[in-house]
């Protein structure tokens, strides 16, 4: 009898801090990813990495570009290169939408995380917009404000 997997929480497998950081998050989308046998495999252990990973659209397709997912150890022959571009797949009247969006001066589509849901790859792009440095600043100051109440709400009761 073969072992049952604890899920992770929300099964999250790869996730872009920076782009939260760097960007303003204007619109999400949940795309599915077309992946090869090994890649998947490689995904599943979380050798991914989305820092400088974005959406280009060409030919009604959307498509990530960028993004490494690095080879699958046991992948031999069938590994595939580790940044070459994978198709995304949304239904036309979203990728009409998205590139709508992105065709206003300013704004950028990029992968925020790729998760599993029902045993299926997924990434979530949002549609954003970038931050000024000061406006970095103005959000670190907020999230030390928010940490501070926490910790003295804590320690009050």
């Amino acid at each position: 009898m073969a072992k049952k997997m604890k899920p992770k929480a929300d099964n999250v497998l790869a996730q872009n801090k920076k782009a939260r950081h760097d960007y303003n998050i204007l619109d999400t989308y949940e795309a599915g990813i077309a992946l090869t046998g090994t890649e998947i495999k490689s995904v599943r252990d979380g050798k991914t990495n989305l820092r400088d990973g974005f959406v280009r659209i060409t030919n009604d397709e959307a498509w990530l570009v960028n993004v490494h997912i690095s080879p699958y150890k046991e992948g031999n022959q069938f590994n595939v290169d580790p940044l070459r571009n994978r198709k995304l797949l949304l239904h036309k009247k979203e990728i009409r939408k998205l590139l709508e969006a992105l065709t206003q001066q300013g704004l950028t589509a990029v992968p925020l995380k790729m998760y599993l849901k029902h045993g299926y790859a997924k990434v979530l792009v949002g549609v954003a917009q970038g931050k000024k440095l000061y406006d970095k600043r103005e959000s670190l100051k907020q999230k030390d404000q928010k940490r501070d109440i926490a910790r003295a709400m804590k320690e009050r009761y």
